[in-house]
C-alpha cells in the first residue's frame, strides 16, 4: 500500500512538473506586442466597451475616469454600462458622464436569472455600435493606451477573440498578497495555454471580440443557464468555430488593474463561483488539465493525513514536504517571468509561505465549486 501511494505521488507529480514547465517555455515563447499603431494604420475601429455594475459606487467612478480618458480618439469608442439591480448610487454615478450610456438591467430582465452577468452583457451587444467589443469589470482601472493597443492589435491579426492581462491591485495586507500572487499565476497559464492553443482560458475583466464573432456563435446561447462562464465559455464557442483567430495579447500597455477582495470568505466565494464550471466546460482539454490539478493538491493535502493514520515506517511526512518543495521552486521558475511582466518580483518572496494556503483552498473550493453553493453580489447561487 506505501509503494503504491508513493508510486501515485511521484507519476501525478511529474505529470505535473511537466505542464508547469511547458507553460513555462510557452510563455517565454509569446511575442511582446510593442508597438501599438503602425506608421501609416489608420484608427478608425469602432469600439463598444461593456461594463456590468452591480453595487459598485465605491469603484465605478474610478473605472469610467481611466476610459474616458483614453488615448484613442473619443468619436471612435462608446462606453455601456450595465447596471445590474443595484440597490446604491451606482446607477446616479453613471449618470454623471454624458459620454456613458446607462442599460437598466431591470427594465430587460426581472430578478430570478442564474446569470445575470451574461444577460447584462448581451443586452449591451444588442444595442452597441462598435465592431469590437470589449469587455471590462466595474472595479477595474484601465491604462491610457488600452483601446489603441487592443485596437492596433486587432487591426493587424484580424482576430475574433482577444485575452488580455489583468493584474491584482494588492496592499501589504496577507489575503491580497496571496490573491495577487495567485491570479498571476492564473494569468500566466492563460497566456501560455492560449498562445499554444492547448486550451481555452481568460478573464472578463480585460476582454475583446467581435460583435460578428459573437452573433455568430449564437451568443450565450446554451451556457445562459450557468452563473459564471461569461468569459471562458465564450470563448470556447468562438475558439471551435475560428480556432486560427483567438489571441493573447502580452502587452504592459493593456494590463488591466482590478481590486482584491478583503476576507477570507469573500476570496472563498469567488474561486468557488470560478470552480463552479469547471464541469461544464466544452473545453475538455482545460478539464483535464484542472482534474489534474485537483488531484495532485488533494494528494499533498491527505499524504501526512495517512502516514499518521496508517503510521508507516517510511515517513511520508518527509516524502509531502520534499513533493511541496519541489512543486514551489517548479512555480517558481514559471512564476519568475510573469511576474516580471507584471512587475510583482517583490511579491515572490512570499510564495514558498502561501503554500500551503494554496493546496487547502484550491482542494476545498474545487469541492464546493461542485456540491456546493455561495454567494456573490448579494446573491445565493447554485
Amino acid at each position: 500500500m506505501q509503494l503504491i501511494i508513493i508510486s501515485i505521488s511521484l507519476v501525478l507529480f511529474f505529470i505535473y512538473a511537466a505542464l508547469i514547465l511547458y507553460y513555462a517555455i510557452s510563455w517565454s515563447q509569446i511575442p511582446t506586442y510593442g508597438k501599438r499603431t503602425k506608421p501609416n494604420e489608420k484608427r478608425e475601429t469602432l469600439l463598444s466597451i461593456i461594463i456590468p455594475a452591480r453595487n459598485e459606487a465605491q469603484n465605478i467612478k474610478a473605472c469610467l475616469d481611466s476610459i474616458c480618458n483614453q488615448s484613442y480618439p473619443k468619436e471612435l469608442y462608446e462606453v455601456i454600462v450595465v447596471d445590474d439591480h443595484s440597490t446604491d448610487n451606482t446607477a446616479a454615478i453613471i449618470k454623471q458622464y454624458q459620454n456613458v450610456k446607462l442599460i437598466t438591467l431591470s427594465e430587460y430582465a426581472g430578478k430570478g436569472l442564474n446569470s445575470y452577468k451574461k444577460k447584462a452583457i448581451e443586452i449591451a451587444i444588442a444595442q452597441s455600435k462598435g465592431e469590437l467589443i470589449i469587455t471590462t469589470d466595474a472595479d477595474c482601472i484601465v491604462p491610457p493606451n488600452w483601446l489603441q493597443t487592443a485596437a492596433s492589435f486587432y487591426q493587424q491579426t484580424n482576430a475574433a477573440f482577444i485575452a488580455m492581462p489583468v493584474s491584482i491591485n494588492c496592499s501589504s495586507s496577507f489575503i491580497e498578497i496571496f490573491q495577487a500572487l495567485d491570479f498571476m499565476t492564473l494569468q500566466g497559464i492563460t497566456g501560455a495555454s492560449v498562445y499554444k492553443k492547448v486550451h481555452s482560458m481568460c478573464n472578463g475583466a480585460n476582454l475583446a471580440y467581435t460583435k460578428k464573432a459573437f452573433e455568430q456563435a449564437n451568443g450565450f446561447k446554451g451556457i445562459d443557464n450557468i452563473a459564471s462562464g461569461d468569459d471562458m465559455l465564450l470563448m470556447h464557442k468562438i475558439y471551435k468555430q475560428q480556432p486560427d483567430k483567438v489571441f493573447f495579447l502580452k502587452s504592459k500597455e493593456v494590463i488591466v488593474q482590478t481590486t482584491p477582495v478583503k476576507t477570507v470568505k469573500e476570496f472563498f466565494y469567488q474561486r468557488i463561483r470560478w470552480a463552479s464550471k469547471a464541469d461544464k466546460y466544452d473545453d475538455k482539454r482545460i478539464f483535464a488539465v484542472l482534474l489534474l490539478v485537483y488531484l495532485f493538491n488533494a494528494l499533498l493535502l491527505i499524504l501526512p493525513v495517512i502516514g499518521t493514520v496508517k503510521n508507516y515506517q517510511f515517513n511520508l511526512f518527509r516524502f509531502w514536504l520534499s513533493l511541496a518543495i519541489l512543486k514551489t521552486i517548479i512555480e517558481l521558475i514559471f512564476l519568475f517571468p510573469v511576474a516580471k511582466f507584471f512587475d510583482k518580483q517583490r511579491l515572490l518572496w512570499l510564495f514558498p509561505l502561501a503554500q500551503p494556503f494554496h493546496i487547502l483552498y484550491t482542494v476545498i473550493a474545487g469541492w464546493l465549486g461542485k456540491f456546493g453553493s455561495y454567494r456573490w453580489k448579494e446573491r445565493k447561487v447554485r
